[in-house]
């Protein structure tokens, strides 16, 4: 698993779905409601965590991202009452975890060489996941919180994710243009270390903490082109990604982006998913999401291992479509 790996631009990386999700199919609805959400699971049921990677691993995804998006160093340290040091072991066990079954899928499959080795990615949730008052759903935090102080909350992580050698960040769900600004400057710290970035949305047009999401693209983009291989959108209902996304790449322009929305079932605070079973597969949308210069495409929350087949196939369809038109 190396950094030489990340695609050519012709090529299309398949990520995994919502882990928390899947992870349900081996430990139950206990997931929704705990502090740490999935996190805590890292200590508690290590086994449930590799089958769930091993779960996306087989249904063809090319990247698996680590369970560590609610992880925090203060909140292991808050609710499952670890030291500092035994905090940041848990979010590099996370890596370690990932990387068990990583080796599992090529035990069962021989060597993977010809193919594109999967990559492990660390996930970097927003700051308001660790607040458990829903900001990171609106951003709002950043209006009081200074770039320094959201850098240095999420350092550790990043350096523990890093530092147990993750191929790439995902620096995901963050509401607020400011939040992804302090993490591409934190980013430079670590100028080996290659990332994407995706904000959460409210609507067809605006992040969740309310710029204008072309604009915060294409300026978070020019902040640091040489860290970031993409730049895009996570958790939000797959029918905003395509009019978020148009426009942003033309003839004279061209951001690799990233795409990997929810089912499109709505979460409430306080009362959970609606509307399961009234929406489109999202795998009816993959298409256009490649047309539109989308090179990494996955599924968020709600998204199973199943979900994650589909996609692969709509995305194997569309290259060979692509292929017989040249």
């Amino acid at each position: 698993m190396a950094v030489s790996m990340f695609p050519p631009r012709a090529e299309i990386i398949v990520l995994d779905g919502g882990f928390a999700t899947q992870l349900t199919t081996h430990v139950g609805d206990i997931v929704d409601g705990n502090p740490l959400w999935s996190a805590a699971f890292l200590d508690s049921t290590p086994e449930a965590i590799i089958q769930s990677h091993l779960d996306f691993l087989r249904a063809g995804a090319d990247a698996i991202i680590t369970n560590t998006y609610q992880a925090s160093i203060s909140g292991f340290m808050k609710h499952l009452d670890l030291s500092e040091e035994e905090s940041k072991h848990l979010i590099k066990k996370a890596v370690y975890l990932a990387k068990k079954a990583y080796d599992k899928f090529v035990e069962e499959n021989g060597s993977l060489q010809g193919t594109t080795q999967p990559l492990i990615v660390g996930s970097v949730g927003p700051y308001g996941a660790c607040l458990h008052d829903y900001s990171e759903y609106t951003g709002e935090y950043v209006e009081t919180v200074s770039q320094e102080e959201l850098m240095e909350w999420h350092r550790p992580r990043i350096q523990a994710l890093v530092e147990a050698g993750v191929d790439l960040l995902a620096l995901e769900t963050i509401p607020a243009q400011a939040e992804g600004e302090a993490l591409l400057r934190l980013l430079k710290d670590f100028p080996e270390q290659k990332a994407w970035l995706t904000f959460s949305c409210k609507d067809d047009a605006h992040t969740s903490h309310g710029e204008n999401f072309q604009e915060c693209v294409q300026s978070c983009w020019q902040l640091n082109p040489s860290q970031l291989v993409a730049i895009g959108a996570n958790c939000l209902n797959p029918q905003l990604v395509t009019p978020l996304f148009k426009g942003i790449n033309n003839e004279d322009r061209t951001i690799p982006l990233i795409a990997y929305p929810n089912s499109g079932e709505k979460f409430i605070p306080e009362k959970g998913w609606t509307k399961k079973g009234e929406c489109p597969h999202i795998s009816t949308y993959v298409k256009e999401w490649l047309s539109l210069g989308v090179i990494y495409v996955g599924g968020c929350c709600r998204t199973y291992a199943d979900d994650i087949s589909k996609i692969k196939s709509e995305v194997k369809s569309w290259l060979n479509e692509k292929h017989l038109k040249h």
